[in-house]
This record gives structure tokens, C-alpha cells and sequence, in this order.
């Protein structure tokens, strides 16, 4: 602030309320940086600087829609605009989560760092002589840390908070005697814990209870909890008592994760694989209600007077997420051309963030000929391996790569990277806080009870009505098999028929050693004819999977028996898009080799199946007529949830909004406008005139004998409109192709395919293109085929520039 205005101004109010009141208000929104209010006597002042220019950077008065140079000195320039839907500033602090008010929240941070194991991590090997602790409980030992309120069944959701519930924050843990109490210390009171209650039956020996998802009385898988006042040298065992599988990949080797708070500042050690005498095993109390399942380790602390954590998988909270979009956001290259934006807020008023990523176009009609690519994570917010798979799709698809350039230059990519941010924040590991499965909602006409997939619904549904989208895949965790896979939908159609399962083909082998085909299943229950890819599939996109990743790790390959480290996982993200740019290739020979190599296997499958009966089939002459639905087996080993149905508070609601959809259903729609009145006149009159003309004997009489029987439409008299459309229409069907979907993608026309053969496929076809990026991890393992070779890095793509110009504002809708 300037001497001579510091001189002058006095902490008086202003006389007159109209201009104290504006004041306030332009300070409030941004247009001031000084004091609250004015004095009159500083009025003459004020004037005087605002006929200065050079005063015009007072902190006083300087205005944030004027743009400043490093000397401090006005550009006339006004900044631009803001968008309309931005949300990150470069200078400001993240969005705080909110809390619904019945939880408590500590005030600390939590913050992991990222590493990676030097060697791999090995499943655990069973040795049967494994323990099974009978349950003990609270009436036999001591509560050591227990959350006070926790809203259950019977409960809903009423408000929520930043820092979640007012008014101090309880002490839950026990208070130490001494030194030489050698207790510790639980908290899970952060964001995505899962820990109610701790009870210490032994010196070293802790029965913990886990946290139910919130408004509901079950889904209890996912826990992150703290502990602290560790001993090394001490075997120390944990026995988590109500988990509700039955099947758990604890059984069959896999062990928790744990961080050490000073291995992590001293070493650069992150979470790691830890525990010996692992049991998954019933529990034996049975209180009447639905069995309970119990998992049991022991575990050797590195350090005494350490903090260390415990989680069923590596956590990815929505600060994590936020950390990452703000990183992006402030990336002057990949702010080009990845725009983040809020799809929506969640039931506790947090952003839904969706994220559009695409090479700028020159011409709305280069834009629209782009096709689409959907990827969605974490509407299962206990399934955080969903977050790293997309983190590491986001990783290549913004590198600068060649071929993610080249992706971003045909397609437009939507990423919802976190639909269930509420979920996440609580420590959920199935529901949002409407207390449901949100992955079987997606057909409810509910927006404000289920507002992030009833506005995904709604994004896809306007996407697919400006362009084609190619791909649907949503991102998921599973806790009972090992490797990932996925699950598709059965083509009805002849046209597509085995289509959709040319991409998971690809992948597998892409990454044979991560990456199980025969896990992967196509059937369409019932049961899940609420869940996003179900959904999609039946609003028309062919290729829509829910890609589910384990929590254990890999069975297949170089990596048989190991666990999956997070750039296991992110490396999944680059092979689906490695695995795309196969399936786009204009040279067809890699897709239909997989076609025919998946009708081989659907032959062998349906011979399996009839000589499990005693039956013999003839497989050349009727096999490809078999329904395919009556060949797989169901996928009841998902691990899926019956829905619920709506909670009683929703009920109602929702029976009022299907009457009316009803309602609407039932009008006819009337047409609004002369033209589009005449035009269905125009229409009628024409087939009137066509089947006349086909009853009429005399026109038939004087045609030739080899004249086809069709209808003379040559010879009637079009309205000029009429043939428009009909040439339109002809036209149309005149393109309708059996090819697979990309085949008509259009690439640059100067690039130049070598042909080579590898092991694997019979035809020539090109080479792999250029990996050479820095992001993208090399597998181990190579798919065994020939890879055409896409455009070179842009220096050398001259003709990329004209096909696929700069962007405008059409290319986001």
C-alpha cells in the first residue's frame, strides 16, 4: 500500500450504507484487495489514483481482471474469461472433502509415498499348521479403540461437512500408563479408514472389528487403519472377526499391506507385503444373524515407538485424486489438450470430476468425426486398484508418447477417474452414502439420490447421440480370483457376432502375464442388468466391459505367484491403450486372426460341453446357430451384490417418477414445425402412390421379362426434399459395413507399412509401432504378433497437421 494512502485512511466506517455495501461486495467477489470499507475522507484519494494509471497497482485497488507484467505495470489486456465449470485454481488450496456430520475426522494429514518392491512378492504358502484364535471379544478383554457414533441400516443421510461432524475431537485411543505400556494405539478416523473397534485379549493380541458401510449393516472387505507405540522384535496378531465372504484370496496366499512410517522418511520404503500364519476361516460365534468370517496374521514390526498403517490394498483417496487434476490442470502442456470439468457433486456435495482428453482439430467436422472411449474407476469405493490402473492409463494417454499422440489425435477419451468420491472419502468398500450398490442403479431415474451415475448415464447418453462410441470400460477390484480379467456382454446380433470379444482377446495378449481370457465372461444375468456395462451395452455400445483387477496378484506368466505391485497395475492402464490401437489398426489381419482364433475356441468349448452330456454334435454344420448365453456358465464368482433394492425414504419418490415417465411415454410427440408437418405428408403421399403402383396390373404387363418386380420409383415424380432424404437413406444403408468398428477410421494417407513376419500369424502384416516412450512400461512379455507401425513422433508427421488441425470449442460439447 501507498505512504500517502496509509496516511490518509483511518478505520472509519463509511456514512453512507450504499457504498459500504458495495465495498463489501466487490471485495468479496475479488475486485479488492485491501481493507473492508473506506472513510468519506479517503474518497478524493481514490479518485486521484484512478485518474493514475501507474497507482492502478496499489494492493488496494488492483483488480484480478487485469493482467500484470513482471514489472508490476498495467497491460491493457482484461483476462480471460473463466470457465464455466473450472475448478482448480494454480494458486489456491484443494477442495476439502466433505464428511456426512455423524463422522469424526482428525485433523492430520495422511500421506503415503510411492515405491516400488526391488524383488517380487510372493504369495504366501500355507503350512496347515496355521492358528485359528477363538474369538474372545470385549467381555473377556479390554476396548482399546472404538468410533462412537456410526450410522447404520435403518439410518439415511441427512447433510454433510467440511471436517464432518462439529465440536471436539474425542480421544478414542486408550491413555498410555507410561513408557512401558507397551499398547497401542489405533486411529482410522481419516480419509478412506476402516477400523470401529480394537480390543487387546492378549499382551500382543488384537480382535479388530471392522466399520460396516455407512447406512447399511454389511459390506465389510476394505480396511486402512493406524497404529502406533510399536515394539520390534515382538510377534504381534491380528484377528479381523466379521468379515462377510465366504471366499476370500486371503486362503490362498495373499497378505495384507503395511507402511512404516520410518522406513518410509529414512529408507524411501513404501507399503510392502507383510504377515506370516495367514487364516481365513469361520467364525464361531453365531449370533443368529448371517455368518461371519475371520482373518487372522501375525506381524513383526520394523521399529520401536514406530507409526505404521494397515490396508486390504494400496489406498487412493479422493485428495490423492484432487493432488493428480491439479497437476495436470497446472501442466502448461497437458492443460492443452486434457480438460478436467465437474460432471456433477455427489450426495455429500463433493465434485465429480470428468475429464476430456483430445488433440486439438482445426474444423468442426474433423472434431466430429471423432470416435469416443469412456473409461470410468471407483464406483466401488473399497476397489482402489481401479484408481491405480487409471492413473497409469492417464499417466501415457497425457505423455507425449507417439502413440498417445496418435490416440488422442482419433479419439475423444471421457474419464470419470473417481464416480463414487463420497464412498471413497467414508472409507466405503461397496456403497455410496445412499446406502446402495451404485453399480446396480444405473437404470433409476433418481438424479438427486444417485446424482454421479445418473449424470454419467446422461454424458453417455448425449455422447452417443454426436458420435460412435467405441469403448465403455469401467474399472474394478476383485477379492476372490487371482489375475485380471473382464466382463462383456453376448452380441445378439449376427452382424457382431463374437466382436466383443476381440479387445479382451488383444489384451491378453498384450499382457500375457497379468492379463486371464479365460476368466473372462460374457453372459448378461438378470441380476446385473443395473450395472454400467449392461447399461451401456443395451444403449448401444458393443464393446463395454467392467474390467475387474485382483487384490491378490498373478497366476500366469513370468509373474506366477507374486503379488501386483501399483506399476503392475499401472501398467495395465498402457496396455489398454496399446490394446486399442491394435484393435483400430487399419490393417484388419490381427483382428479377424482373433476371430477366427475365438470361433476355434468356441468350438472346443461347445465339444467340451456336449461330451460332458455323452452327446456328440456335428460342429461343422450347426455349432455357430448355438446361443452363446447357453455355452458360458454364469458369473456368479464375481464378486457382485444382489441390489437391494431403493431405502424406504425413496420409494415413494421413485414410484412418482416412473408414473410420469410413463405418462410422457404414452403422448404422442407432436410434430413442431410446417416443414416437419409437410414432410410427413410428403412421405405418406409417396407410399400411397407405391403401393398403388405395385397393385396396378397394367404397369406390370408392360414391362420386359428380365424388368426386376420392384416397384418403378424411377419414374415417380419426388419432392425435392423427399429425395434428399431418400438419397440420404440409400446412401446409408449403402455403408452399412460388416467390418469391425474402426475400419473406416481416418488416418494420415502418407504413412508407410514394412511388411514382416513374426511367430503367431500366418499373413504378412506391419511391424509394431514406436513405443519408445518414457511412461509407457516395457513388458517382459511381447504379444505374439506383427504390430503395424503407426506415425513417428511429430516432427516427422508433416501431413498429421492437416488431417487433424487445432482445437475449438466444438470439440468439447
Amino acid at each position: 500500500m501507498f505512504p500517502a494512502l496509509e496516511t490518509e485512511i483511518k478505520p472509519e466506517t463509511l456514512s453512507d450504507p450504499y457504498e459500504d455495501f458495495m465495498h463489501h461486495h466487490l471485495q468479496y467477489y475479488g475486485y479488492f484487495k485491501g481493507p473492508t470499507c473506506l472513510p468519506s475522507t479517503g474518497h478524493a484519494q481514490i479518485d486521484a489514483v484512478g485518474k493514475d494509471p501507474l497507482m492502478l497497482s496499489s494492493p488496494l485497488l488492483r483488480s484480478r481482471q487485469l493482467l500484470y507484467d513482471e514489472l508490476d505495470e498495467v497491460n491493457p489486456r482484461l483476462r480471460e474469461p473463466r470457465e464455466l465449470f473450472s475448478f482448480f485454481s494454480s494458486r489456491g488450496p484443494l477442495q476439502a472433502p466433505k464428511w456426512p456430520i455423524e463422522c469424526e475426522v482428525i485433523k492430520e494429514n495422511i500421506h503415503h509415498i510411492e515405491w516400488v518392491p526391488p524383488e517380487p512378492e510372493y504369495f504366501y504358502q500355507p503350512t496347515g499348521d496355521e492358528k485359528e484364535p477363538e474369538i474372545v471379544g470385549e467381555e473377556q478383554g479390554t476396548v482399546v479403540y472404538q468410533l462412537d457414533s456410526v450410522p447404520t441400516e435403518g439410518a439415511y443421510f441427512t447433510s454433510s461437512r467440511i471436517g464432518g461432524k462439529r465440536g471436539i475431537i474425542k480421544e478414542l485411543a486408550v491413555t498410555l500408563q507410561g513408557p512401558e505400556d507397551n499398547t497401542l494405539l489405533f486411529e482410522s478416523r481419516f480419509e478412506s479408514g476402516n477400523l470401529q473397534k480394537a480390543v487387546r485379549v492378549g499382551a500382543y493380541e488384537y480382535e479388530l472389528t471392522l466399520r460396516t458401510d455407512l447406512y447399511t449393516d454389511k459390506h465389510t472387505q476394505w480396511f486402512y487403519f493406524r497404529v502406533q507405540n510399536t515394539r520390534k522384535e515382538v510377534t504381534y496378531r491380528f484377528t479381523i472377526v466379521n468379515l462377510l465372504k465366504p471366499k476370500s484370496l486371503y486362503a490362498v496366499g495373499m497378505k495384507p499391506l503395511m507402511y512404516s512410517q520410518l522406513d518410509a522418511t529414512t529408507y524411501n520404503v513404501g507399503w510392502r507385503r507383510e504377515g506370516r500364519e495367514i487364516k481365513y476361516y469361520k467364525n464361531s460365534a453365531d449370533d443368529g444373524q448371517q455368518p461371519l468370517f475371520c482373518l487372522t496374521w501375525t506381524v513383526q514390526f520394523p521399529h520401536d515407538q514406530d507409526t505404521c498403517f494397515f490396508a486390504h490394498f494400496y489406498p487412493y483417496t479422493y485428495t490423492d485424486l484432487q493432488c493428480y487434476l491439479l497437476s495436470i490442470a497446472n501442466n502448461p502442456i497437458q492443460s492443452q489438450f486434457c480438460k478436467p470439468r465437474a460432471l456433477c457433486r455427489s450426495l455429500a456435495g463433493n465434485t465429480v470430476y470428468l475429464l476430456t482428453i483430445t488433440n486439438p482439430s482445426r474444423t468442426p467436422q474433423e472434431a466430429a468425426a471423432k470416435k469416443a472411449v469412456v473409461l470410468s474407476a471407483r464406483v466401488h469405493p473399497g476397489e482402489s486398484n481401479g484408481s491405480w490402473i487409471m492413473r497409469g492409463f492417464l499417466d501415457f494417454i497425457l505423455s507425449n508418447s507417439p502413440d498417445a499422440q496418435l490416440l488422442r489425435d482419433i479419439f475423444v477419451f471421457k474419464v470419470i477417474p473417481m464416480l463414487n468420491p463420497d464412498g471413497v472419502i467414508v472409507g466405503n468398500y461397496r456403497c455410496s452414502l445412499a446406502g446402495r450398490d451404485l453399480n446396480r442403479h444405473y437404470k433409476t431415474v433418481l438424479k438427486d439420490s444417485f446424482p454421479c451415475i445418473w449424470y454419467t448415464k446422461n454424458m453417455i447418453k448425449r455422447l452417443l447421440e454426436e458420435r460412435e462410441v467405441l469403448l465403455y470400460c469401467d474399472f474394478h477390484g476383485h477379492s476372490r480370483k487371482n489375475n485380471i480379467f473382464l466382463y462383456g456382454c453376448n452380441s445378439n446380433s449376427r452382424k457382431h457376432w463374437l466382436h466383443e470379444r476381440v479387445f479382451p482377446l488383444m489384451l491378453s495378449k498384450n499382457a500375457p502375464d497379468k492379463f486371464s481370457f479365460d476368466s473372462c465372461n460374457f453372459k448378461v444375468q438378470k441380476c446385473k442388468e443395473g450395472t454400467g456395462r449392461v447399461v451401456m451395452w443395451r444403449m448401444g455400445v458393443i464393446n463395454s466391459y467392467t474390467i475387474e483387477s485382483t487384490f491378490g496378484g498373478s497366476t500366469l506368466g513370468s509373474k506366477r505367484d507374486t503379488h501386483f505391485t501399483v506399476e503392475d497395475l499401472k501398467s495395465l492402464g498402457y496396455h489398454v491403450c496399446d490394446t486399442i490401437l491394435d484393435f483400430c489398426d487399419p490393417d484388419q489381419t490381427k483382428y479377424t486372426q482373433c476371430l477366427q482364433e475365438l470361433k476355434e475356441l468356441l468350438q472346443q468349448e461347445i465339444h467340451k460341453k456336449f461330451s460332458n452330456f455323452g452327446q456328440d454334435v456335428d460342429l461343422e454344420a450347426s455349432w455357430s446357430d448355438i446361443p452363446l448365453s447357453d455355452i458360458e456358465s454364469s458369473t456368479s464368482g464375481s464378486d457382485s451384490s444382489l441390489s437391494d433394492g431403493l431405502p424406504a425414504h425413496l420409494l415413494n419418490i421413485a414410484n412418482e417418477l416412473n408414473q410420469k415417465m410413463l405418462l410422457k411415454k404414452t403422448k404422442k410427440k407432436r410434430l413442431q414445425t410446417r416443414k416437419q408437418r409437410n414432410e410427413q405428408y410428403q412421405k405418406n403421399y409417396l407410399m400411397r402412390e407405391l403401393k398403388l403402383a405395385e397393385d396396378t396390373p397394367t404397369q406390370l404387363s408392360g414391362r420386359d421379362k428380365g424388368t426386376s418386380l420392384e416397384p418403378p420409383l424411377t419414374n415417380l415424380v419426388l419432392p425435392k426434399n423427399m429425395e434428399t432424404v431418400q438419397t440420404q437413406l440409400s446412401g446409408r444403408n449403402k455403408g452399412t459395413s460388416l467390418e469391425p468398428p474402426l475400419t473406416n477410421l481416418v488416418l494420415p494417407k502418407n504413412k508407410e507399412t514394412v511388411q514382416s513376419k513374426k511367430p503367431g500369424f500366418t499373413a504378412s502384416c506391419s511391424p509394431k509401432r514406436s513405443t519408445n516412450s518414457g511412461l509407457g512400461p516395457a513388458p517382459d512379455v511381447k504379444a505374439n504378433w506383427p504390430r503395424t507401425r503407426y506415425p513417428a513422433p511429430r516432427k516427422e508427421r508433416s501431413a498429421v497437421a492437416a488431417v487433424y488441425p487445432s482445437l475449438h470449442i466444438y470439440t468439447y460439447p
